[in-house]
């Protein structure tokens, strides 16, 4: 074992690691910043309640980060380990619709008295990558992997029933950036691209089906709140003191911030314009406060993030080593499209966070959590290479 943790510790990425130190502390202290006005004038809070509330997110996503690092990513093949995390993950996605609190429009999430919020969803785009890189690396062994019934059915079964328990909250943006994920894991597993297209066909078919139930269900379902968010897509101006208005005062944020930014601290949206600027629109206040420095600083660092997963993958042998790190890589930079393009306006507002970035605790760990085990494929990676 000592042997192990000194292979392991020679070999450690520290870009990655520098990369996420920065966007969790940025993070931080533009949470401060956004949250400020928010907390005292609409909850009568201190003015640092988010930041200390995510000071003390993050100081359990370091520890689970490093915990995640020293764990040989091999052991997730473990038919146990693989057995009881698609159990608790769908006892959650069960329980969330029984006592689940509505947040935005979704119903995403579980009260712990004592441990504050979790949400479902988010750890279920985790074990999603973890079981089916473990899943396709198990069949690759045994040379199984292009059989649909025998090998691909199973964990395709278990994706489609997931992502229509996340659709039901409804949480529209988080099943879009697992079943894409899922989709980048299958395309790294090595199987044939005939097999890989039947699968994407087999998904999109339960998506559709997903949507049509929306459709026909779409009074009952789709909110008031929820159909705004489709509607303010299209044309946020005209529905910006309803619907719109935060995507019309986040375009102002935006705009207001130019090249240099207004100053930190100095944002003019943040006082009462845009409801929740700690979350999901972090990123128009960062722009206001910093301009296009801000916005490089956070998009840069996620983009690099995203490439070092893509390179690891790239550059290993072990097919469950390339699947965790394109999974991974995947899942963060389809979330920050998501974000960031609901944001801008490419695609409806979903309340999809920033990672890394954006107010959340169960956001924060399990993605520290999976940045955690990219960084033990990374070092694995490295001391195969160098052996």
């Amino acid at each position: 074992m000592g042997n192990y943790f000194k292979r392991m510790i020679r070999n450690f990425d520290y870009p990655l690691f520098i990369t996420y130190a920065v966007l969790c502390l940025f993070g931080l202290v533009m949470i401060y910043s956004a949250s400020m006005v928010v907390a005292v004038n609409r909850y009568d809070y201190s003015s640092d309640y988010f930041y200390n509330k995510q000071l003390k997110n993050l100081a359990v996503s370091i520890p689970v980060f490093l915990m995640a690092s020293f764990f040989p990513f091999q052991n997730y093949k473990r038919k146990k380990l693989m057995i009881s995390s698609i159990v608790v993950m769908f006892v959650l996605l069960v329980l969330v619709h029984i006592v689940g609190t509505d947040v935005g429009g979704a119903k995403s999430w579980i009260k712990m008295p004592g441990f504050g919020s979790i949400q479902p969803s988010e750890i279920a785009k985790i074990v999603i990558i973890v079981y089916f890189s473990s899943v396709f690396a198990k069949k690759s062994e045994t040379g199984n992997i292009n059989y649909i019934n025998k090998s691909i059915g199973p964990p395709v079964l278990i994706l489609v029933v997931a992502i229509g328990l996340i659709m039901m909250e409804t949480d529209i943006g988080t099943s879009f950036i697992i079943i894409l994920t899922a989709l980048a894991v299958i395309a790294a597993s090595g199987i044939m691209f005939k097999t890989f297209l039947k699968i994407s066909g087999i998904v999109s078919i339960a998506l559709f089906a997903c949507l049509a139930i929306l459709y026909v269900g779409w009074d009952t379902i789709m909110t008031p709140s929820r159909q705004g968010r489709i509607l303010s897509f299209l044309n946020p101006f005209e529905y910006e003191l309803g619907s719109g208005y935060q995507i019309a005062n986040g375009y102002i944020a935006i705009g207001s911030g130019g090249m240099k930014g207004l100053g930190l601290g100095n944002s003019i949206q943040k006082m009462g314009y845009l409801p929740e600027p700690q979350t999901d629109v972090i990123l128009a206040v960062i722009s206001e406060e910093t301009g296009i420095f801000g916005s490089i600083i956070v998009l840069g660092g996620l983009g690099f993030i995203v490439m070092r997963a893509l390179y690891i993958a790239m550059n290993t042998k072990d097919p469950q080593a390339r699947m965790l790190a394109a999974g991974i890589g995947s899942v963060i930079g389809i979330q920050t499209f998501v974000n960031v393009g609901g944001l801008t306006g490419l695609i409806p507002l979903t309340g999809v966070t920033l990672p890394f970035i954006s107010y959340g605790g169960t956001s924060l760990i399990l993605l520290s959590l999976a940045l955690g085990i990219l960084m033990n494929v990374s070092m694995f990676t490295k001391y195969q290479k160098n052996k």
